[in-house]
């Protein structure tokens, strides 16, 4: 045993925990419940008269039980004091009565009936039990129950109202008086009444403690009839009589409201967020379709899931078309493992930024595009597809091209440039000492021979080395201004000879007048060159076709066919129904001293020096051939006629108005139907594109009687214009038929019979187009 000392006394501590006064003794005091209520006195102010009182010296037996009664009284007040701290006033009151039937282990219950029954003890020293009727007097004191913070009622098993305290008061309107022995209902808004009785009557078959907050609806009912949001929160007490009920009830009014008003603000919140969400998407997808880029999104497995406007425009697909296809529909057949590369790299996380490949379009033309790739994420951050951007770059591509072109053809004129005007000094030192070396030995001898023969093949070199600087453009010339249909009559006197009896010539001015500003001498060396090609393309004879005519040029043309400028223009059309020449040859028979005839046959200077003297003119040349078709060389020069007459207002361009009718365009060069698809569309006409005649037979067989009109090229594989038109005739009475070719009508006229239409040349204009489809429609 130890000993020590609690408010001023001396006590002892024995080895079982009881704390006993070393002074008193007192039997009822040695057990652990005293223990803790000392403990927890010390800590909620108990009055220093509840510890006095229990270690007063003397305390007769019969005196023992008041006092312990006022004792458990002033415990259970100071209980309530700190309960009140901690706001959890019915965990208080199921710990004092836990504490209550622990006080003595001698005593079965302190709230069951045996404890009315006083047992014997093997301690003559130790108290009574607590009655029953003890624990009810407490748990129904107005004492104990002001203590509590919350509205506090004690209700029977029966829901009579026992005890409440002020705050009941104060929260309901009613009165004490006025409530003691009324249902708990009355406090119950009248639509909850009888759902409220059948749980209550469950609750006293199954009593259990229900603590503050346990989620459920409820509302309270006051004097005036108004109602009010509560938390309730239940601990049955059993005692002698039956079960007592004590509910504590709490306004969650303000409570309810704050919650109110923070769901109201986090849905004004959520619906501001899908709002403003909704408007980024909006503008993000508006961007998107307005981008004249293809914008789109696939899987993994390159399934489509995403496709903009500026996809359609490019591939030709709507988005119904492609969602949910494979994006190698787009891919030619020569790059099979493309797409899988690039999705391989998706897939690790990189990035691919613009390369340059192919893809397909819906009418088959194929595009050069410049494509950007990334990895699309999900939330988690996973990788779960790829975006792509992608341009067409084909336009691009050609203007490269034809810059590449220029750039290699004034590079070549440079160095011819030079090499000429070198070779022009040693050629002029050569034409000397040949002419020194004849005058000074006999003509009859055999040196004069050789003399003579050096002073040919020095011409020769001369004549080459104009030639030269005519390409270079930096040959000496004298323009004048000359009617181009008068120089080639003359011109035509000196053809006869060169061409041969077997070969047709023809010359076909198609304006009254053809003034250009040029060297005279220029434009022969122009014509006799091309004459001495056609001649070699037609080694068993054939047409040779001069053809003059005035031709305007807008912007969006020049734009088309760089480096010409907008403009009035004479064309020179030089054709020849030979043997033709392929796209390979095409590209490069304007290089100097590249040529396809035979060793000994040709220097390779006369088409580059036609090419040069064009240039230097301030004009331009263009060519179309097909292996077999023969070739035609237009060469477009500045018109002059504003020269020779006053100068006066031009003259608006005449554009026929917008109708609506639908054409069959069928061309087999892709570029050249794109852009004759787009100027037809924006004047109002519905287009069927086919890139040859068999796809547009395929097209007119499943959509009979649809065509107004057909524009078709002449010279296509397989199915050619004219005969594309015969047959759709024979399905389609009275359809109407424009021709396309670069080959003139003269020479066009010879090779096949243009039935059922008229022919436009190329390169045509915007106007010449509309007028002429205008004027076949009527």
């Amino acid at each position: 045993m130890r000993k020590t000392c609690v408010a001023g006394q001396d006590v002892a501590d024995n080895d079982d925990g009881a704390v006993v006064s070393l002074e008193s003794s007192v039997p009822m005091l040695r057990s652990p419940f005293f223990a803790v209520i000392i403990f927890m006195t010390c800590f909620v102010a108990v009055p220093t008269r509840l510890v006095t009182q229990i270690q007063v010296k003397g305390h007769r037996r019969e005196g023992q039980h008041s006092a312990s009664r006022r004792m458990v009284t002033q415990i259970t007040m100071a209980i309530g004091r700190l309960q009140l701290l901690s706001r959890c006033p019915i965990a208080g009151i199921a710990w004092l009565q836990r504490a209550l039937q622990a006080s003595s282990p001698e005593i079965e219950s302190p709230l069951s009936p045996a404890c009315l029954m006083p047992r014997r003890s093997v301690d003559r020293d130790t108290p009574p039990a607590i009655a029953a009727g003890t624990v009810s007097e407490i748990l129904l004191s107005s004492d104990f129950l002001e203590t509590l913070p919350d509205a506090l009622l004690a209700v029977d098993s029966k829901g009579f109202i026992l005890q409440v305290n002020s705050q009941v008061e104060e929260l309901f309107g009613y009165k004490r008086s006025e409530l003691i022995g009324k249902k708990i209902e009355v406090l119950v808004p009248e639509r909850f009444r009888g759902e409220h009785t059948a749980h209550r009557d469950g609750f006293a078959a199954h009593p259990k403690t229900r603590r503050m907050g346990a989620g459920l609806e409820l509302h309270g009912r006051r004097r005036n009839g108004s109602e009010f949001p509560v938390e309730i929160s239940l601990s049955p007490v059993s005692i002698d009589g039956g079960l007592i009920v004590l509910s504590a009830i709490r306004d969650v009014t303000d409570r309810k409201r704050i919650e109110q008003e923070l769901r109201r603000a986090h849905e004004e919140l959520t619906r501001r967020t899908a709002e403003q969400i909704g408007e980024y998407r909006a503008r993000l997808a508006s961007i998107i379709d307005s981008s004249e880029d293809a914008i789109l999104a696939k899987g993994l497995d390159g399934t489509v899931t995403s496709w903009n406007r500026g996809a359609e425009r490019i591939y030709g697909y709507t988005a119904e078309e492609v969602i949910g296809k494979n994006i190698g529909m787009l891919v030619p057949d020569d790059r099979p493992e493309e797409i899988p590369e690039i999705l391989r790299k998706v897939a690790q996380g990189q990035a691919i930024e613009h390369y340059e490949s192919v893809r397909i379009t819906k009418d088959g033309r194929r595009l050069n595009v410049s494509i950007s790739v990334s990895p699309l994420r999900d939330t988690n951050g996973e990788i779960v597809g790829a975006s792509a951007i992608a341009r067409d770059i084909t336009e691009q591509r050609r203007a490269e091209d034809q810059l590449r072109q220029s750039q290699k053809m004034e590079a070549v004129g440079r160095l011819a440039g030079g090499v000429a005007h070198d070779f022009n000094n040693v050629l002029g030192i050569i034409n000397a000492c040949a002419e020194f070396l004849r005058d000074r030995i006999d003509p009859a001898s055999e040196p004069a021979t050789y003399v003579e023969n050096i002073k040919k093949a020095a011409d020769r070199a001369a004549s080459l080395t104009r030639q030269l600087l005519a390409f270079s453009r930096k040959q000496v010339v004298k323009p004048t201004i000359l009617d181009l249909n008068d120089r080639l009559k003359d011109i035509t006197k000196l053809l006869r000879p060169l061409m041969g009896d077997d070969v047709e010539i023809l010359v076909v001015p198609r304006s009254n007048s053809a003034i250009v500003e040029a060297d005279p001498s220029q434009l022969d060396q122009i014509v006799m060159n091309l004459a001495v090609n056609a001649r070699d393309a037609m080694p068993k004879g054939g047409r040779f076709i001069l053809e003059t005519d005035s031709v305007e040029f807008d912007e969006h043309f020049a734009e088309q066919h760089r480096p010409l400028k907008p403009g009035r223009y004479v064309m020179l059309a030089v054709s020849d129904s030979g043997s033709g020449m392929d796209k390979a040859t095409l590209s490069r028979i304007f290089e100097p001293f590249f040529t396809t005839k035979e060793a000994g046959k040709g220097t390779g200077l006369g088409l580059s020096t036609v090419y040069g003297i064009a240039q230097q003119s301030g004009g331009h040349i263009w060519v179309y051939s097909e292996p077999g078709r023969g070739t035609t060389f237009k060469v477009y020069l500045p018109s002059a006629a504003h020269k020779l007459t006053s100068p006066t207002s031009a003259e608006a361009e005449v554009v026929a108005p917008k109708r609506v009718a639908r054409i069959l365009l069928v061309e087999d060069d892709d570029i050249m139907r794109g852009l004759t698809r787009k100027l037809l569309e924006e004047r109002g006409y519905s287009v069927v594109e086919a890139n040859n005649g068999k796809a547009a037979l395929e097209w007119a067989e499943v959509n009979p009687g649809q065509i107004d009109l057909l524009l078709t090229d002449v010279v296509m594989p397989a199915v050619s214009g004219p005969e594309l038109a015969e047959r759709l005739s024979r399905s389609h009475a009275g359809l109407k038929v424009v021709y396309m070719s670069g080959y003139t009508g003269e020479l066009m006229e010879a090779s096949e019979r243009l039935k059922h239409g008229i022919l436009l040349e190329k390169p045509f204009t915007r106007t010449a187009l509309l007028n002429t489809l205008h004027q076949t429609l009527g």
